[in-house]
């Protein structure tokens, strides 16, 4: 009951016009110019759980992903979805696959590993975002379920993505995927775990994606960027909340190992193109760009878009604004696989 009184009360708040969430929420402080309405108000209302104090524990944190993911998404139609299990190195992970109705019998894909600071969120919390951008790129979406830290610190999320790529790509006309445009997509730690895979492809001499794209990624966890600061509290993910994700999955003393942070990778040449889209109001915003402009340094075919969100907008598929993000996601998307 909670839970659905909380639904349509934030989700009436979000619909409401511009005009109105302005007059109500104000507007955003300078150093967040140009933020969406929504994504402020958004900031706004979720405030009490946000900015308090990070969970106690990392049952107590999952619960409340969980719960949030349901009150900011919004189902779409349109999508089929269906389970599905990969297997090697004598083990197995879960993964869903969503298939836009409208696409043909095979057809671009991408692996998604959903975001959650390597230590909550699940293919289900995701399951609205990937829908939406299954239908929107009209690409299939297979959304893995990796294993969670602290009972698993990093880099087995990296360890795990690397099977769950080996599983696909061993036979990718059972998931309907063309295989020359089989790419992966990742939000915050999601994409730093698909940035790692990259980078663990290139060191074991395989071929690459047909894409990567990194959406507000996670790739600097010595924490050495201004945006960690300047966007620290009041923005949705705080800097207490990334402090403790780091602390729960980053081993003490491997902050600047490239597995775990890969800004410090020492030779990014050769990598799969990439989009890495930052959000203009979120502690990881230079350290994405940072990213993004090595990437481009090293001969990496590389698009950075700003946008004009906070971070996880790529799951709060209520908002105007993140709905209008996915449009231009699968815009890139479509650019990146042809």
């Amino acid at each position: 009951m909670v839970r659905m009184l909380l639904t349509v009360v934030v989700r009436a708040l979000l619909d409401m016009p511009d005009r109105l969430m302005r007059l109500l929420f104000g507007n955003p402080p300078a150093e967040a110019a140009g933020l969406r309405p929504d994504q402020w108000a958004l900031s706004r209302a979720t405030a009490p759980i946000e900015n308090g104090s990070p969970a106690r524990t990392p049952e107590e944190g999952r619960r409340r992903t969980e719960f949030l993911a349901s009150v900011v998404g919004r189902p779409v139609s349109g999508v089929i979805s269906q389970d599905w299990t990969l297997e090697g190195d004598g083990r197995s992970l879960e993964a869903r696959l969503f298939t836009p109705e409208a696409s043909p019998l095979a057809g671009p894909m991408l692996l998604h590993f959903h975001g959650g600071g390597w230590v909550q969120g699940s293919v289900d919390s995701h399951r609205h975002a990937c829908a939406r951008l299954a239908k929107n790129a009209r690409v299939r979406v297979l959304s893995v379920e990796y294993r969670l830290a602290p009972e698993h610190p990093l880099p087995a999320q990296s360890e795990d993505a690397l099977l769950a790529w080996r599983s696909v790509t061993a036979d990718p006309a059972r998931f309907g995927a063309d295989p020359s445009r089989v790419g992966v997509i990742g939000d915050s730690a999601g994409a730093h775990i698909a940035a790692v895979l990259c980078l663990d492809l290139k060191g074991a001499g395989e071929a690459q994606p047909a894409c990567q794209v990194l959406v507000y990624p996670v790739t600097d966890c010595a924490g050495t960027m201004e945006s960690r600061r300047i966007f620290a509290r009041g923005f949705y993910l705080t800097q207490a909340r990334m402090d403790w994700f780091e602390q729960q999955a980053v081993p003490p003393g491997e902050e600047r190992n490239p597995r775990i942070s890969p800004l410090y990778a020492e030779d990014l040449t050769g990598l799969a193109p990439a989009l890495v889209s930052v959000s203009i109001a979120d502690p990881l915003r230079d350290e994405g760009i940072a990213y993004g402009e090595r990437l481009a340094a090293a001969g990496v075919p590389v698009t950075i878009d700003r946008m004009p969100m906070l971070h996880a907008w790529f799951n709060m598929t209520a908002t105007r604004s993140s709905r209008s993000g996915h449009e231009v996601l699968a815009g890139r998307v479509n650019e990146l696989l042809g």
